[in-house]
């Protein structure tokens, strides 16, 4: 988090400190380093170009606009799993060539805009999607780019609501049944075989899941090359996790110096899929401590973000560091950081040592992904204000909603 640093005791975005950004935006408030997004890229690029690669940015981990185009202009293609993901990457000028469709539910009003577009490369997930894609693309006279996403059986490790690579989860076509669903693609008018597919989870902190979920994919493109059914891309998914509070993931020059080593010679264009790693540390969420509240049982501190702005914590009991925008040197008592939503499940963080005064600023850390991306105006609360800092200047790159924006499609009985 070298991008957020302590400058005469004040907390700082680059060279912006953040007491400035809420005077100036408002709280909540999302800021990101653009400093911190390019150099995620870069690290990226730099580790893979040894051999011919696509990054597919995973648009889900955050998807405004101006880090999409950000992305975009630096050669970034993109994973989307929705139509709506489509358009924003349209919206933000990036390449649909460029783009990999992921998701279990594709619909077909979907199916056909992603063909319009002439994307890279549909990755389907069941028997009766590839049958939908075949009729649908026959409809509008085209070829789909197919790749079939593989579910190897992996344990990633990870928490289960974001672990996609067991059999027992929604995700992917059995190994099993992977190489005959790969001859009847190849025997469908409309369907183009490109690929092979796998993304296994989220947040996952260990190399090994990966390579033993790339060895099985190895194994049925062994599979598929001696029937003669050719692959042209490599897809490896997504994954690698980031440091929350203790975990030890590895490097991204790790992580591609051990799938290389996998890969061997084969001569396979690879496709990568990283979301959270690109984004995650590049972003806190701005919250205003409003009340103090010392109960018998618990310190509380009401502040004036909450589940609705950042899931992550109610959803999977998920850890992100909690500091001051302004050091003191008040006595520290710990303290429940809780929001003011009506759900019991409504907390930012537990157990948190902070020397506090209603009214302060806290700087919640590693919220670039699924931060705003998850938010929802659950309590009719308007969704947070999006900052990007580029050393000393600020944009606004997502106005902060208002109430009467949320009821605006509504209407009352007549």
């Amino acid at each position: 988090m070298t991008h957020f640093s302590y400058k005469n005791k004040q907390l700082h975005a680059e060279a912006v400190a953040l007491a400035d950004i809420a005077t100036k935006f408002g709280t909540p408030c999302y800021v990101y380093s653009k400093t911190a997004l390019v150099s995620a890229f870069n690290s990226f690029s730099e580790a893979l170009k040894k051999r011919g690669h696509l990054i597919c940015y995973a648009v889900k981990a955050n998807s405004n606009l101006a880090i999409l185009n950000l992305f975009a202009r630096m050669g970034s293609g993109f994973d989307i799993v929705s139509g709506g993901e489509l358009k924003r990457v349209m919206a933000a000028r990036g390449d649909p060539r460029k783009v990999v469709f992921s998701g279990v539910g594709k619909k077909a009003e979907e199916m056909s805009a992603a063909l319009e577009a002439n994307i890279m490369c549909f990755n389907v997930e069941s028997e009766g999607e590839l049958l939908r894609l075949n009729e649908v693309a026959g409809k509008i006279g085209k070829k789909a780019p197919f790749s079939l996403r593989i579910n190897p059986d992996v344990d990633p490790k990870t928490h289960p609501y974001i672990a996609t690579g067991l059999k027992e989860n929604k995700f992917g076509v059995d190994y099993a049944d992977a190489l005959a669903l790969y001859r009847k693609a190849q025997s469908l008018p409309h369907i183009e075989v490109t690929g092979i597919d796998c993304h296994i989870g989220s947040q996952l902190t260990e190399i090994a899941p990966f390579i033993d979920s790339l060895e099985r994919i190895l194994a049925l493109l062994d599979k598929l090359e001696k029937v003669g059914i050719a692959i042209s891309h490599i897809d490896i998914g997504g994954g690698l996790g980031i440091r929350y509070r203790d975990e030890t993931p590895p490097n991204i020059a790790e992580y591609a110096a051990a799938l290389f080593a996998k890969l061997g010679k084969r001569r396979q264009k690879i496709l990568i899929e990283p979301g959270r790693a690109m984004v995650g540390h590049a972003g806190v969420l701005l919250t205003r401590v409003e009340y103090l509240k010392h109960n018998r049982g618990n310190n509380f501190a009401i502040v004036d973000a909450a589940m609705n702005d950042l899931q992550r914590p109610a959803l999977y009991g998920a850890y992100h560091e909690i500091l001051p925008v302004s050091q003191s040197s008040r006595p520290r008592r710990t303290y429940e950081i809780a929001g003011p939503v009506c759900e019991s499940a409504d907390f930012i963080g537990r157990g948190r040592k902070l020397g506090l005064a209603e009214g302060d600023l806290l700087a919640v850390m590693s919220t670039g992904a699924y931060g705003m991306s998850m938010s929802s105006n659950y309590n009719t609360r308007p969704r947070a204000a999006e900052v990007i800092v580029d050393d000393d200047k600020t944009t606004l790159i997502r106005r902060r909603e208002t109430t009467d924006q949320l009821f605006s499609g509504e209407t009352l009985l007549s």
